[in-house]
């Protein structure tokens, strides 16, 4: 459990160093990553790891390869914006297209095949 809050804590401190600091990210309100592999590669590759399997040690942080739980495109959505057990909410840093994005980045790739698409209105009703 220490590991796994030891990493949402370090990624939100990041990224709220960066919007304090005025640098790249300096007020827009939004990250300024467009693809959902730029997301992808910023922000869950930190604790989901580069292949997406996840690890273990201090803490657990699941695997988001072959992962049957991304079948259904609203809960992986919800997770990105609320959070959930360590993960911080990222609602307040990525637009609607950027979530719909990166869940869609994750559920096509890492051995993941899904071909429904979650479009940017899907992600604006479960705001």
């Amino acid at each position: 459990m220490i590991g796994r809050s030891l990493c949402a804590a370090l990624t939100a401190l990041a990224v709220n160093a960066a919007f304090a600091q005025g640098g790249p990210f300096a007020k827009p309100s939004r990250l300024p990553y467009e693809s959902g592999e730029q997301v992808y590669a910023a922000i869950c590759r930190g604790c989901h790891m580069a292949d997406a399997k996840g690890a273990q040690g201090a803490g657990t942080y699941p695997a988001l390869a072959e992962n049957p739980r991304l079948a259904a495109a609203a809960y992986p959505a919800l997770v990105v914006l609320n959070g959930k057990s360590g993960m911080p909410p990222f609602r307040r840093y990525l637009d609607d297209a950027q979530v719909a994005s990166v869940v869609n980045y994750v559920r096509a790739n890492f051995g993941n095949r899904y071909t429904d698409v979650l479009s940017v209105d899907d992600v604006k009703k479960l705001r």
